[in-house]
């Protein structure tokens, strides 16, 4: 596996190699988790060549402390990254990504009114930044985002249609522990208490989808998961939202198959998690 860490060796890299071979793009923060490694799996199977990135990207923390706590894992990423046929990685610098602070700003609408983005301001300006470098550099076929972050899946689709990027956007299913909770890099803060306590996001989403199939409205779903969380106090739960799964705006009712994510985020101790499910 060919390790990258600056821009130019990367091109130089690929350049002689997309006339005649397709490729598959994994970005990442590292911390990787069997998440991870399905996207680059999902990845291996549909291009010849799969690159990955491992950066984690300052522009698109609001919070410096949850910048400062975010592991990083580099030596055992690019391990396991290698064990499931990763042809590359890019593993810059925030001095080579960003040799200036970068001054373009990035609007992504409605999208920065809602959920991550009413939460995290300028969070995705951040995000799309990063991207946007990243599809620059690499120029893949397709690249692979998770599930669990949604909404950042839906910026990326934005990100690619206004301006023009030739990248298939392929979102792929969240991976779960096996009591429900979601993999994340940020799992790993947790303590072992915490831990136990966590799959109760995954109780409350599902608690929620069902008590939409037999008909209760929003508002009642909404209520009754604040009850939900009011009940365990360790959590402080910051939103719950019914929304279209693309465009992630608030619903009134729930849409047709596969259109409707139940969205929700909570802090439990110090850290923050994220959840939803797509129905």
């Amino acid at each position: 596996m060919n390790r990258f860490t600056t821009i130019t060796d990367l091109r130089q890299y690929f350049l002689p190699l997309r006339s005649t071979h397709t490729i598959g793009l994994v970005p990442t923060m590292g911390a990787l988790h069997k998440g991870h490694l399905q996207l680059v799996e999902n990845a291996r199977q549909e291009n010849d060549l799969v690159i990955a990135s491992i950066f984690v990207n300052p522009v698109q923390f609001n919070n410096p402390d949850d910048l400062a706590r975010y592991p990083r894992t580099l030596e055992d990423d690019c391990q396991q990254l290698e064990s499931v046929g990763c042809d590359a990685v890019f593993a810059p610098s925030v001095d080579e990504m960003y040799p200036e602070q970068p001054t373009l700003r990035l609007n992504f609408g409605e999208l920065e009114t809602v959920m991550e983005g009413a939460f995290r301001p300028g969070h995705f300006n951040g995000v799309g930044l990063v991207v946007a470098k990243l599809f620059n550099i690499v120029q893949p076929n397709r690249a692979y985002f998770g599930q669990k972050d949604l909404q950042q899946v839906a910026v990326v689709r934005r990100l690619i249609r206004d301006l023009s990027f030739p990248v298939e956007l392929v979102r792929c299913p969240i991976i779960r522990e096996t009591a429900g909770l979601a993999m994340s890099s940020r799992n790993r803060n947790l303590t072992a208490d915490e831990r136990n306590q966590a799959p109760a996001l995954f109780e409350a989403l599902n608690m929620a989808h069902d008590l939409l199939r037999e008909g209760e409205s929003i508002v009642q779903v909404k209520a009754a998961v604040d009850s939900f969380f009011n009940s365990r106090p360790h959590f402080r739960l910051e939103y719950l939202e019914i929304a279209n799964a693309d465009t992630m705006q608030p619903v009134d009712e729930v849409l047709a198959p596969g259109q409707t994510a139940i969205c929700l985020a909570a802090h439990l101790g110090k850290v923050r998690l994220i959840d939803n499910l797509v129905f």
